[in-house]
């Protein structure tokens, strides 16, 4: 594994120890680099604190990604503790889960407007507050599905919103390019999280992937930390604007394997 020892970065969106964000900052942490968390209400830093700090991590933020005071606040407290930043993960995602099953053609306005703030505006946001914290070039990655680009049912409205959040990577990386700032994407297959737990029918796409997908299983937090640590490390320097996939193999498929069809 690349060392990181001596970089330090900003992990957004830790919910559990069961969440993709934090397999991520446990393979950074384990690979030297030093990490600060953010987290949203009492609920989720209660449960963050404990990993932070088996980690070696004191600094937790509670930080509204819609909010600007919130996000000023944020920035200002990595600011003032370290003077600059490494890498920042982005792994904030929302959507009324009511909205997660059934048709897309009824996603309302309201939600729509939410889902998308949330879940694709906010990293443009975050890139360009980290951007300005990274005088010496950095990483910054942020997490993705399937269904952006191919229909996953009851993901209705989060496909549209990952579609964009693509794209932004792709946008950000060409504006941060010249700063040497590097913008990529991770896009595991379903994974039991609290956050897939929310989409209709998650447990029948998981086992339809982890039975089709090539290599016969679905991605593990280690496969999904140990693919942040390249983008994050020394070794993913000219890697950027990319969609990297840790899905067994899954996204290469046109039909289910032929035991299954």
């Amino acid at each position: 594994m690349q060392s990181m020892t001596g970089k330090r970065g900003l992990i957004m969106g830790v919910a559990n120890e069961r969440s993709i964000a934090w397999g991520i900052a446990k393979a950074l942490a384990d690979a030297g680099a030093e990490l600060a968390f953010t987290y949203q209400g009492d609920a989720f830093g209660k449960r963050v604190e404990p990993l932070a700090a088996s980690v070696g991590s004191n600094t937790l933020i509670d930080v509204d990604v819609t909010n600007d005071e919130s996000m000023d606040l944020a920035f200002n407290t990595v600011k003032d503790k370290w003077g600059s930043l490494d890498f920042v993960v982005h792994a904030i995602a929302y959507s009324d889960k009511n909205e997660l099953t059934g048709r897309f053609i009824n996603t309302t306005r309201a939600n729509f407007g939410h889902s998308l703030g949330i879940s694709c505006y906010s990293f443009i946001d975050v890139a360009k507050r980290a951007s300005e914290l990274m005088p010496n070039g950095g990483s910054l990655i942020t997490l993705t599905y399937g269904g952006s680009n191919r229909v996953t049912p009851n993901y209705n409205v989060m496909g549209v919103a990952k579609a964009a959040l693509e794209s932004s990577v792709r946008y950000l990386a060409n504006d941060l390019g010249p700063q040497g700032i590097r913008v990529n994407a991770i896009s595991p297959g379903p994974m039991k999280t609290l956050a897939g737990a929310a989409i209709g029918g998650a447990r029948k796409t998981y086992r339809h992937t982890e039975e089709n997908a090539p290599l016969r299983s679905n991605a593990t937090l280690e496969a999904v930390g140990g693919t942040a640590v390249y983008l994050a490390s020394d070794a993913g320097a000219f890697t950027s604007g990319e969609i990297i996939h840790v899905d067994g193999g899954f996204h290469v498929l046109g039909m289910p394997q032929q035991e299954h069809l």
